[in-house]
C-alpha cells in the first residue's frame, strides 16, 4: 500500500497494467550533470517510489551511493539497455508536490542553474535532513465538558483553572496555565486525573509554548483601503489571478488592508503567504498577523533547525493560515494556497545572490499565475520594474496617497554637508542642525531615530606620513576599524587583523582612521546626550537569535530614546512616538557605478522618512547630504514618487535597461589575472555570437558590454571580470547565453556565473 503524501493528490499513483512493464524513475542529483538519469523501480520498491521523494541510487563507473529526486515515473517496455536499479527510497512521503517539482523546471530554465540546485532550493536542508523537534504537552477542555462547568461539583481553584482553559481559543501548556492562574501543579494534575482535561503531545519548537496576544477586532477601512481591499477581493471571488500594485505611501495602512484580504482567504479555507524584505521585521510583522489569526507560521533563514521542520509540517499538513516570512518563504509547502502579498516589494532581499539567483517577486508571480490567485505588491516606492508593468497594464494599480486619520506626511529638510564641512567649528557626524533638532525631540519626550549604512567605527584606515591605505588582503576594499577589540575587519570576505598603532608599511605613528561607521555615530551621540538611552542596531549587535525583537520591543516600550543603525531600520517599522528621523549620509550609495544607485537612494530615504509622523504628535525629517540637487533627493525630500520615475525612466530607456530591456550579468573569477581576463574575453565572444544570430530586425538590438574588471576586481582573493548581456527579449537573452555556454569547459582555477536580472552590480 502507497505511504499517503503530504499534498494533494494531482493525479493517481503509476500503477502498470502489465507488470512485465519496467516502472522507471527519472532522477535529478544536487551535483554533477544538468539533466535527469533513468533508472528501474524494483517490484519490492514500487508501492514507495512517487515523484518529489527521495531516493538512493548508484551513480557512474564507481557505483557510489547517491541521492537524487524522483521528478518522473512511466511505464516502458521498450528499453535497449539494462537500467540500473534504485537502492532506496530515502522519504517515508513526497517532500515536493507536483506543483512544486514544475516551479523547480521552471526555476531552472528562467535563471539558467541545473534542476538539482533548484531542487535543494525550494526544500529547506533541515527537512531534508529530517530534523527532529521536541515534544510538548499541550491541556485543553473537551467540548462537552466546555458546556457543562456549571454543572461540575469542584474545589474553587480547580473549578477556576478549568474555566480559564475552557475559555482559550488554544490550548495551553501547564507552564501558562500555572502563570495565569498563580497555582501550582497539583489542581492541573487532579483536573487531569478526572479526565477533565484533555493531553495532548505535539511536535513543536518553542511557538506553542509562547503566550497568546490579545486579539484585535479589524479595523474599518477609509475609502482608500476600501479600494485597495476590493481589488483584491474581484480576483480572489472570481477564482483568477491578477497581481495587485498598493501604491501607499508609509503610514497609509497598508497591513489592515492585507489583514483584512487574508481573513477572507481564510474564511474560503485557504492559505496565505506574506513576504517581508528583512529577518528583523519577521518577529513584528508576525506579531500583528498572530494578533488577528489563530496559525501564524514563520520561516527564514534565522530559525532554529527543529524549530523550521516544525513550521514546514504543520504548512504542508495544511495547519496554518497564514506563512510569513523572508525571501525562502515563498517556498512554503501550502496545499491550499489563496493569496500571495510582497509587503515593500522593492527591497533587493527579495534576491538571492547565491544559485539559483532566483527573485522571489518572480517565484511569487509564477506560483499565483499557476494557482490562478492574487498576487499583491505594496510599496511606497514600487521597484521601476513593477511601476512600468502596472503602467503598461500588466498589474493593476491602486493608490493610497494619504495616510490613516489623513495625519501629514512629515516635512523633509535637506543640510547641504557641504556647508558645514566649510564650517571649520562643524566635525562630527551630526550637524549642527540636526543637533538641535535632536535636543528638541527629547526634550519633548519624543523619540529619534538616526539612518547610517554603514558598519564599523571608521571606514577608513591611512598612514598620513606614506599614504598607505590598510586593505583586505584578500578583496580590492579598505579594511573598516571596529572599537570592540580595536580590530580591522572586510565586510565582504571577514578578513579580520588588529588595528594597527603605527604604518605596517613605514613605521609612522598617528594613523589616520577616517568615515563615520554606525560604531563611531553612536559614540559620538552617546558624548552629545549623556542622559539619553541609545540603542545601535546593526548586523553586528543583532547577532543573536531573538535579538532583533527584544531591540525592536524595548524601542516601542519607550525604553530607548535615540535608535540608530543601518537600513534594517530603515522599513516597515511604526513607532508614533518618533518625532525626527536623521539620515547622517543619504550619498553612502548614490555614486557607485550602478544604474539603480538613484533608485535606492529615493527608496531607502523616502523609507525611513516615513518612520516618523505616525502619531498624533507627528514628525519630522533631516537628510543631510553633499547632493541637495540630486533628483532622487529632491524627489525623495517631497514625497514624490510619480516626479523620481519620470526623471529616471526615460534615462533607462535610453540605455535599454531595464525595465526596457532584459539583462544577465556575467561574472568570471580566477586566481590569476591574466587567464582570467582571457577566459572572460573568450565567453564574452561566445555570448556576442549567439546573440547576434538573434539580432531582431527592428528595436533596441542584442548587446555584450564588457568585459570589464568588476567595481570590486578582486575579492576573496579572486580577481573579478564582468559582463552584461542585454536583449529587448528575456527568452532571447537565455536561450543564447544558455547556447553559448552548453560545452563551455572553464579553465582550472576559473569560476564563472550568470546572474538573470542582476541586483547586485558590484
Amino acid at each position: 500500500m502507497s505511504q499517503q503524501s503530504l499534498f494533494d493528490a494531482e493525479s493517481a499513483p503509476w500503477e502498470a497494467d502489465d507488470q512485465r512493464e519496467l516502472l522507471v524513475a527519472s532522477l535529478v542529483f544536487p551535483t554533477g550533470p544538468d539533466k535527469s538519469f533513468d533508472y528501474s523501480v524494483p517490484g519490492e520498491l514500487r508501492d514507495q517510489i512517487e515523484v518529489g521523494r527521495r531516493v538512493r541510487a548508484p551513480f557512474g563507473k564507481g557505483d557510489r551511493p547517491v541521492i537524487g529526486y524522483c521528478v518522473r515515473l512511466a511505464s516502458r517496455n521498450d528499453l535497449q539497455r539494462r537500467l540500473k536499479e534504485i537502492a532506496a527510497v530515502i522519504d517515508r512521503r513526497s517532500l515536493l508536490s507536483g506543483r512544486m517539482m514544475d516551479l523547480t523546471e521552471w526555476m531552472a530554465e528562467r535563471y539558467l542553474c541545473t534542476r538539482g540546485q533548484a531542487l535543494e532550493a525550494v526544500l529547506p536542508a533541515v527537512v531534508r535532513g529530517r530534523e527532529s523537534t521536541r515534544q510538548i504537552m499541550l491541556l485543553s477542555v473537551p467540548r462537552h465538558i466546555a458546556t457543562g462547568l456549571d454543572k461540575l461539583n469542584l474545589p474553587d481553584k480547580q473549578a477556576a483553572i478549568l474555566k480559564h482553559l475552557a475559555a482559550q481559543a488554544r490550548p495551553l501548556t501547564s507552564k501558562q496555565l500555572c502563570a495565569a492562574q498563580q497555582c501550582t501543579l497539583a489542581p492541573i494534575n487532579a483536573l487531569r486525573k478526572k479526565n477533565l482535561i484533555t493531553v495532548e503531545m505535539r511536535s513543536v519548537e518553542g511557538e506553542t509554548a509562547e503566550s497568546m496576544p490579545q486579539r484585535e477586532p479589524p479595523l474599518a477601512l477609509n475609502p482608500a483601503q476600501q479600494q485597495a481591499y476590493q481589488t483584491i477581493l474581484t480576483p480572489l471571488h472570481d477564482r483568477r489571478h491578477e497581481t495587485v500594485l498598493i501604491h501607499g505611501v508609509t503610514g497609509s495602512g497598508k497591513t489592515e488592508v492585507y489583514m483584512q484580504a487574508i481573513d477572507e482567504v481564510i474564511r474560503f479555507g485557504r492559505q496565505a503567504i506574506v513576504l517581508v524584505p528583512e529577518i528583523s521585521l519577521t518577529p513584528q510583522t508576525r506579531e500583528r498577523f498572530r494578533c488577528r489569526f489563530d496559525h501564524v507560521a514563520v520561516l527564514h533563514s534565522h530559525l532554529r533547525d527543529a524549530e523550521r521542520h516544525w513550521h514546514w509540517d504543520r504548512i504542508a499538513r495544511g495547519d496554518v493560515q497564514v506563512v510569513v516570512g523572508a525571501r525562502s518563504a515563498i517556498f512554503a509547502p501550502t496545499p491550499h494556497l489563496g493569496l500571495i502579498i510582497l509587503d515593500e516589494e522593492h527591497e533587493t532581499t527579495f534576491k538571492q545572490d547565491s544559485a539559483p539567483r532566483y527573485h522571489a517577486r518572480e517565484v511569487a508571480l509564477w506560483r499565483a499565475t499557476r494557482e490562478n490567485i492574487p498576487l499583491v505588491l505594496g510599496s511606497a516606492t514600487p521597484s521601476l520594474e513593477t511601476w512600468h508593468r502596472a503602467a503598461q497594464g500588466e498589474y493593476k494599480i491602486v493608490d493610497m496617497p494619504q495616510r490613516v486619520s489623513n495625519r501629514p506626511l512629515p516635512d523633509v529638510g535637506v543640510i547641504d554637508l557641504r556647508d558645514e564641512f566649510r564650517d571649520r567649528q562643524s566635525r562630527g557626524a551630526v550637524s549642527r542642525q540636526l543637533h538641535q533638532a535632536m535636543e528638541q525631540a527629547l526634550k519633548d519626550r519624543g523619540q529619534v531615530i538616526l539612518l547610517l549604512n554603514r558598519r564599523g567605527y571608521s571606514t577608513h584606515i591611512q598612514c598620513p606620513a606614506c599614504g598607505l591605505v590598510l586593505r583586505c588582503p584578500y578583496c580590492e576594499l579598505s579594511l573598516t576599524h571596529h572599537v570592540e577589540g580595536e580590530r580591522a575587519i572586510c565586510h565582504y570576505c571577514e578578513y579580520e587583523t588588529a588595528a594597527p598603532a603605527k604604518c605596517p608599511d613605514c613605521g609612522g605613528g598617528g594613523i589616520r582612521y577616517s568615515g563615520v561607521g554606525t560604531q563611531r555615530l553612536e559614540s559620538e551621540v552617546r558624548a552629545r546626550f549623556p542622559q539619553a538611552r541609545v540603542l545601535r542596531m546593526d548586523t553586528d549587535t543583532m547577532q543573536k537569535p531573538g535579538s532583533h525583537a527584544r531591540a525592536l520591543d524595548s524601542f516601542r516600550r519607550g525604553e530607548i530614546d535615540v535608535l540608530l543603525g543601518t537600513q534594517m531600520i530603515a522599513k516597515g517599522l511604526d513607532f508614533p512616538n518618533v518625532l525626527l528621523v536623521g539620515v547622517v549620509n543619504a550619498d553612502t550609495a548614490l555614486h557607485f557605478p550602478d544604474f539603480r544607485a538613484a533608485e535606492r537612494t529615493f527608496q531607502l530615504v523616502t523609507q525611513v522618512a516615513g518612520r516618523t509622523g505616525r502619531g498624533e504628535r507627528g514628525g519630522r525629517v533631516l537628510v543631510q547630504t553633499f547632493s541637495p540637487d540630486h533628483p532622487a533627493i529632491r524627489a525623495a525630500v517631497r514625497h514624490d514618487y510619480a516626479a523620481f520615475a519620470r526623471q529616471e525612466l526615460p534615462v533607462r530607456e535610453l540605455l535599454h535597461y531595464p525595465p526596457y530591456a532584459a539583462m544577465a550579468r556575467l561574472i568570471i573569477r580566477g586566481e590569476a589575472i591574466e587567464p582570467t581576463k582571457q577566459f572572460a574575453e573568450h565567453l564574452a565572444g561566445l555570448v556576442k555570437e549567439q546573440l547576434l544570430k538573434r539580432q531582431p530586425a527592428v528595436g533596441p538590438e542584442n548587446r555584450v558590454l564588457g568585459p570589464a574588471p568588476a567595481p570590486i576586481p578582486r575579492l576573496r582573493g579572486m580577481y573579478r571580470f564582468h559582463m552584461q548581456a542585454q536583449s529587448a527579449d528575456s527568452e532571447t537573452l537565455r536561450a543564447a547565453i544558455r547556447e553559448a555556454t552548453a560545452d563551455l569547459q572553464s579553465p582550472d582555477g576559473l569560476q564563472w556565473t550568470v546572474d538573470i536580472d542582476p541586483i547586485d552590480m558590484l
